[in-house]
């Protein structure tokens, strides 16, 4: 026997002590609808947990800055356009719906490693650039080279001189596009791939290109917060899904 032992003590603990009362966690948690901007056609996206409100501690502001990463398919009901993934930052909370704005944008990489194939040239090129209302935007895109019609060689490997004339291609129509429209218009028009367009069309006369596309976005700088500009952007707010029940009467015994 150890020493100092107390042979009295049950194994359970100390006799006649009170066991702890185990809580429900979920009881202290509430739902909240994540709500996307109007740019895309499924509103309520998800839905997201956090603790009730208590004393100083709000609920609220556990809330606001939370990001949600969503695939595009899933926001537009196009399956087609699941390869690309749609980052969304809640900005304000308005009874249990949760208002977000376009954080950022990427490509799956399943759908990049497609992309890539032997014997020709990866071009790449990225930009920092201001849009019309005020968000700096840094802007990812890609590109690889095609053989020509007339091309005789396996490969189609592009010069350095012509990867510099590409990459300033890039840019130029990148920061002409995005400056001159507004955030939710450029979310539109990388959604519809408008700007690789014009990229391969104007980089034939450099070095022929395919499979140009924006890889990735990014809001590096966001302009001084207006909740009623976040408003205009969300307009009506959908109203949530979530089933309340029906009342039930008490069995008879």
């Amino acid at each position: 026997m150890a020493v100092g032992k107390n042979k009295r003590l049950s194994k359970g603990g100390k006799k006649g002590g009170q066991k702890r009362k185990q809580i429900d966690c979920m009881q202290r948690k509430e739902w909240y609808d994540v709500i996307a901007p109007t740019t895309f056609q499924q509103r309520q996206c998800c839905k997201t947990l956090v603790n009730k409100t208590q004393g100083v501690k709000l609920s609220a502001d556990s809330l606001k800055g939370r990001v949600f990463e969503v695939s595009l398919g899933t926001l537009n009901d196009d399956e087609t356009q699941s390869f690309r993934k749609i980052k969304l930052k809640v900005e304000e909370v308005q009874g249990r719906n949760c208002l977000t704005n376009f954080y950022a944008m990427s490509l799956t990489t399943d759908k990049l490693r497609s992309l890539i194939r032997k014997w020709c040239t990866l071009v790449e090129s990225s930009v920092d650039v201001k849009t019309s209302d005020g968000y700096t935007l840094r802007v990812f895109a890609i590109g690889f080279t095609k053989r020509a019609s007339n091309h005789v060689r396996k490969n189609c490997y592009a010069q350095t001189s012509q990867i510099t004339l590409l990459r300033r291609k890039m840019k130029e129509i990148i920061i002409r596009t995005v400056s001159k429209n507004t955030l939710q218009s450029n979310i539109k028009k990388f959604q519809l791939e408008l700007i690789g367009k014009d990229i391969e069309r104007a980089a034939t006369r450099i070095y022929p290109l395919r499979d140009v596309c924006v890889r990735k976005v990014k809001v590096v700088k966001t302009p001084r917060f207006d909740v009623s500009k976040l408003l205009e952007i969300h307009g009506q707010i959908p109203k949530s899904k979530e089933e309340v029940g029906i009342p039930v009467a008490a069995p008879e015994d």
